[in-house]
């Protein structure tokens, strides 16, 4: 199986990378290395991908429609999974204008590159932010989705319409998957759970909004990309939706489209969050409770029962194990707190040593400066 792959060089296209190249797909990686956090990040995920003979990175923005339709088609996929994107609920408040040309633009440029290919499926990422804060718990892809919060909730929503557009206008069969909260090793500094665990190395207080009432339904990294693995073998078709007891599809009338929640069903409250992440680390964080950020939604909470229907799996990873994992990645890949300190702050000044790429294709976006409690 040949897969095109956009954001390999981020947290989730990383190990969703690694997984299909275990699995022993051929992939191509498709990522612009934007410094919106540390680029050397980025690098050194790409660098163990390219151990494999069967992986291919290509770098260029998604806003550089030649040179996407270039290493697609080059690529011939069967299945193409579209991830990249500009993340973080909290930057889209700083700088939309990165949200527009990247989630947008970019979603744009490349569904015009799909209806050319006539691939087996079409995922595209999406979130858990498109339910806005929706008061129907816990959330189903048949929910309304209408009441985006932020920018970026709203570009990733409006990537879904467009997708079914697309889907409906020339029959590509597409998955719009919404992801609830992924975290784990290689994770993004700007995330809550990196940020945390940095502060506490460095005996630093830490941020806690809302007053630590939000809750999340924190989804494990590997459980994640082996739901987005197995859904790449669901195909949807027009027609012939899935049966299950307690639910219904969310496969469309008009278009073989399907949305999919990726999540566990299980939300956490920030607090117990924290209070693990100081057990695991055998420290105690001071804690700076402030209010609801805007654009913060109180708790998220994924109906998984379609996932289970259509792959028999649902991430199951408790949070306690994930945080371990987490920490135990952060040490190794850090080496300890001052250089953990170093490097969480390295996304604030242009990043050194690295490789050489297009740099008519790039564009200059500022970094983030904020924590982020979501990830997708």
């Amino acid at each position: 199986m040949r897969y095109f792959v956009t954001g390999t060089a981020g947290f989730i296209g990383f190990h969703l990378a690694r997984l299909l190249l275990a699995q022993g797909a051929f992939v191509v990686g498709y990522d612009g290395l934007t410094p919106y956090y540390d680029v050397r990040l980025k690098e050194r995920r790409h660098a163990i991908l390219a151990k494999s003979p069967r992986f291919q990175p290509v770098i260029g923005l998604l806003e550089d429609a030649g040179r996407l339709r270039q290493a697609a088609c080059e690529a011939a996929p069967d299945v193409v999974i579209h991830l990249a994107a500009q993340a973080g609920v909290r930057y889209s408040l700083e700088n939309p204008r990165a949200y527009v040309d990247s989630n947008l633009i970019g979603s744009f440029n490349l569904l015009e590159v799909v209806r050319e290919l006539e691939v087996r499926h079409l995922i595209v990422a999406s979130t858990s932010s498109v339910y806005g804060a929706n008061a129907k718990i816990p959330f189903t892809e048949v929910d309304g989705a209408d009441e985006p919060m932020t920018l970026y909730a709203a570009s990733k929503k409006a990537g879904e319409a467009m997708a079914h557009a697309y889907s409906h206008l020339h029959d590509i069969p597409t998955t719009a998957v919404r992801f609830f909260t992924v975290y784990g090793p290689w994770g993004r500094p700007d995330m809550a759970l990196f940020k945390f665990v940095s502060a506490a190395l460095r005996g630093e207080a830490i941020d806690v909004y809302g007053d630590g009432r939000m809750e999340r339904d924190f989804t494990y990294v590997e459980d994640l990309v082996e739901a987005i693995a197995r859904l790449a073998d669901v195909v949807p078709v027009k027609g012939r939706p899935v049966v299950f007891e307690g639910g219904r599809d969310s496969l469309s009338a008009v278009a073989p489209f399907r949305i999919v929640n990726i999540g566990g069903g299980a939300p956490v409250g920030l607090l117990p969050f924290i209070d693990t992440i100081e057990r695991h680390l055998g420290v105690r964080l001071v804690r700076r409770m402030l209010p609801m950020q805007p654009g913060d939604v109180p708790r998220t909470f994924a109906a998984p029962d379609l996932l289970a229907a259509l792959t028999g799996y649902v991430p199951r990873t408790r949070v306690d194990a994930g945080i371990a994992a987490f920490i135990d990645w952060f040490r190794e890949y850090y080496g300890g707190p001052d250089l953990a300190a170093r490097s969480a702050n390295a996304r604030r000044s242009k990043p050194a040593g690295r490789s050489p790429r297009n740099t008519k294709s790039r564009v200059s976006r500022p970094v983030a400066a904020m924590v982020d409690i979501e990830s997708a």
